[in-house]
Order: structure tokens, then sequence, then C-alpha cells
């Protein structure tokens, strides 16, 4: 059965994919309180998108594909802002924030080598730090920098990326939507 790859929600993933050179160009030349409108957009559409494709039945393989790819370029885009408004703030956090960066690609890495294409997982403990990041990013560029907020925000995305490298490395096939190492572990 041919999937409908044309629904809202995936509509919202694509806008999240087709901003990243907007944001990117708002980062570099300066515009932190345009980039701060945009990137909270994009946060909310995140949300938005997998609530809409669950809620109403629209889920597609390639929708999880799709808002993977959305995700990266939303995290990339959190970057490139650290990096031109941000970064006097977390200087001294550089550590922690590398670290993370180092397990959040090494999905992409680990996936790509595995399977030959990027990951779409969708771990329940993903979602979480994804929420957690999420709130923290908006927060910074809200109303500034919290370490506690960080520190949460970044440790409990590495423990959930340390999760889906496993999972990955555990699958046989890569498949969406896995849950979680419990699930995974289950079914075998």
């Amino acid at each position: 059965m041919k999937e409908k790859i044309l629904n809202v929600p995936n509509l919202i993933s694509f806008y999240r994919l087709a901003t990243f050179p907007l944001l990117a160009w708002m980062a570099a030349t300066g515009r932190e309180n345009l980039f701060a409108v945009f990137f909270s957009i994009n946060l909310v559409s995140d949300i938005l998108d997998g609530l809409i494709a669950r809620a109403f039945n629209l889920s597609t393989k390639f929708g999880a594909r799709l808002d993977s790819l959305a995700d990266m370029s939303t995290y990339l885009t959190a970057f490139i802002g650290i990096y031109y408004f941000k970064w006097p703030d977390l200087r001294g956090h550089a550590p922690l924030l590398f670290t993370a960066m180092g397990f959040y690609f090494a999905t992409y890495a680990v996936s790509y080598l595995r399977f030959g294409r990027f990951p779409s997982l969708h771990l329940y403990s993903c979602k979480v730090a994804a929420y957690l990041q999420g709130f923290f990013f908006f927060a910074l560029f809200v109303w500034g920098f919290n370490p506690w907020m960080f520190r949460i925000a970044l440790i409990w995305g590495m423990v959930s990326w340390s999760e889906e490298i496993i999972v990955l490395l555990l699958q046989r096939e890569l498949k969406s939507d896995a849950r979680g190492l419990y699930w995974v572990l289950k079914a075998r």
C-alpha cells in the first residue's frame, strides 16, 4: 500500500527543514530577536507534527525520516544560534556541550555505517530529551542561560543517545518508532 506523504505533519516537518537556511542567515547576520522567534516556532512545530501524526493516524515511514532530518536541522540551528549569540554564556560549559554533540552525531554515524541511512527510531527517551533540550534552548534564547537546565537537558540527551546507539547495534534492520531498548530486547 502506498503511503500518503502529502499531509499536515509532513508539511510541518518540511517547514522546519526549509527554515534552516533562513535561521542560519539570521544568526550569521546578528538578528537574535528574529532568530529566537523563528527558532521557537520550530521547537513548537516539532511537538505538533508528531502529535498531529499520531492523533489523526497520519504517521508514515517517509514522515518519520523527514521528521528525523528536520530534528537534525533544528539541532544544527540551535548550535549555530549558540555559537553566534550565546557562546560567552556557554564557553565555560564547552566540554559538556561538545561531549553531548559527540553523542548526538554518533547516533547518525552508527546508523549510517550500519544501515546506510540516518536513524528515525523515535525512542521514548529521545523524545523526553528533545522536550528537555527544546525547553532549554527556548529558555536560553528568551530568558538567558540556566546552568542546571543545561546540565539536565544534555545529560539526559547523552543517556538517550546511548540507548539509541545500543538499539541501532541490536537491530537487524533499521526500523522507525522502536520505542526503546526494553521493547527491542523484548522482541528478540
